[in-house]
């Protein structure tokens, strides 16, 4: 089961069908329901108005045996007193049920009493006086309104079902009377059946046609999606990255789902050529001073009295250089977060200047959220690359600046061309300039402070001082505390 509505389009086709199947039983109840109250009100309606013609026949004084009500072929009639004794019915009935009095044929002895009735009547209409419920009717009065139930009645042999009005009147010479008089419910009945049987019929087929066309508009609707499966199992299947899902000429959630797939493509290429080509620089930049360290080792291997000491140390910390900043960017390329603690910018900047010569820090106390060791590390990659540039002086202010804290770093050098401004910031490059200066430098110091500055928040930016020399700005989130603190 779980197979065979393993697909967004088999559960969709289920899941319409079974709505619209629920909504069909609902509605058709609903219909069957009205139209079999309704025949059945105007059945009733029907008997009610028999019944109170044969009880205004009774109210005039009409004799049971020349009663017009009693001769209908269809509509069974029933008179009963008080005491439910049976006193007339129709000539043809034969059985009758639902009406409280099974009897169809009067008791014998009800003609003398009827005679009784009769030769009182004089009596009755002068005495006025009655028990306490015969006092709702005055004589020749019909109840307003009738009671209903449902049964069956066999005239003639047939036997059918009926809708029963009774109805009670307040006759001169034989007292309280109920007329039950019935209606022939074989309307209500086949108009039901009718209405059932069309729905049987109609609504597999209806459902049908719901389910073949939710199967097909869901088919065709999904369509690109198995496009793109297959295309993003072909780029699995070659791993190339180049490749792109097809983008359907719509303006709908698929369309989009394929532009941010092509999206997601476009950046993974650029994160493994990225990758690639940071594998390629790291190679050659490791290749040069584990080079020359190697040429060194085996001269001192030969010729012991020629081992250049210096030199080999001076390698080996390259190396060891090279390998943390290698080990730092793979770190934040692995998506490292800093550990949320405070940090003084003030403080750090004058302790990474501390010991430099040239290095001027004009600081106000401004506290930030992140890692004091990465931090400290894009001061002091800051302060190195100012150190290479600047011909006499650098200047390192911090301040607060609405809610972030600006850490600006400048020299009196050539500056960098506005051309090179977000190029410096690529890894393993480096300018002409920088390059004939750069003692040992492999190109990574300003990428690794750009990096740390985006996982803390904020941003790393090269421009010019008015002098002409370089500036660069790092500008991070205050610390929460901190952010309506008054400036100092």
């Amino acid at each position: 089961m779980s197979r065979l509505f393993g697909s967004v389009r088999s559960r969709a086709t289920l899941g319409a069908t079974l709505v619209v199947a629920v909504a069909l039983v609902a509605a058709g109840a609903a219909v069957l329901l009205s139209l079999r109250a309704n025949l059945t009100g105007e059945a009733g309606t029907r008997a009610e108005r028999s019944a109170q013609a044969v009880a205004s026949e009774l109210a005039a004084r009409i004799p049971l045996d020349k009663l017009s009500g009693l001769d209908a072929e269809d509509v069974p009639v029933q008179i009963v007193d008080e005491d439910g004794v049976l006193l007339a019915a129709s000539e043809d009935l034969e059985r009758i049920s639902g009406t409280g009095t099974a009897e169809v044929t009067p008791a014998p002895t009800r003609s003398g009493a009827d005679d009784d009735r009769d030769r009182g009547d004089d009596d009755r209409d002068d005495d006025s006086g009655r028990s306490g419920d015969d006092e709702s009717l005055e004589p020749g009065e019909i109840a307003q309104g009738a009671s209903y139930t449902n049964g069956t009645a066999t005239i003639d042999g047939d036997t059918e079902d009926y809708r029963f009005a009774a109805v009670e009147v307040e006759t001169p010479d034989r007292g309280r009377l109920t007329v039950h008089a019935g209606s022939p419910l074989a309307a209500e009945h086949s108009a039901v059946g009718t209405a059932l049987t069309a729905m049987l019929i109609g609504f597999p087929l209806l459902l049908g046609v719901v389910a073949g066309v939710t199967w097909l508009v869901t088919g065709r609707a999904l369509r690109p999606v198995e496009g793109i499966r297959r295309e993003m199992a072909a780029i699995t299947a070659s791993e190339d990255l180049r490749r792109r899902v097809p983008e359907p000429a719509t303006h709908d959630e698929i369309a989009r789902l394929a532009r941010t797939t092509n999206a997601t493509l476009a950046a993974l290429e650029a994160s493994v050529e990225r990758q690639r080509s940071f594998v390629a620089d790291a190679s050659h930049e490791l290749r040069s001073p584990i080079a020359s360290l190697r040429t060194q080792l085996e001269v001192a291997a030969a010729h012991p009295e020629l081992l250049d000491l210096d030199g080999a140390v001076e390698d080996t910390v390259r190396l060891q250089n090279l390998a943390g900043d290698l080990l730092l960017l793979a770190r934040l390329d692995a998506g490292e977060r800093p550990v949320g603690t405070r940090v003084d910018l003030a403080a750090l900047a004058r302790e990474e200047a501390a010991g430099r010569e040239g290095v001027t820090v004009e600081a106000e106390p401004v506290e930030v959220s992140g890692s004091r060791g990465q931090l400290g590390r894009v001061l002091a990659n800051l302060l190195d690359n100012a150190e290479r540039h600047a011909r006499e002086r650098i200047t390192v202010t911090v301040r607060r600046e609405g809610g972030e804290a600006v850490v600006g770093v400048a020299d009196d050098g050539e500056g960098v061309a506005e051309a090179d401004r977000e190029r410096i910031f690529e890894r393993f490059v480096r300018l002409d300039a920088a390059r004939s200066r750069d003692d040992g430098g492999a190109g990574l110091g300003l990428a690794i402070a750009r990096d740390v500055a985006v996982r803390h928040g904020g941003t790393l930016t090269a421009g010019a001082t008015p002098a002409g020399g370089a500036l660069f700005e790092l500008r991070l989130p205050l610390a929460d505390a901190d952010r309506g603190a008054p400036r100092a």
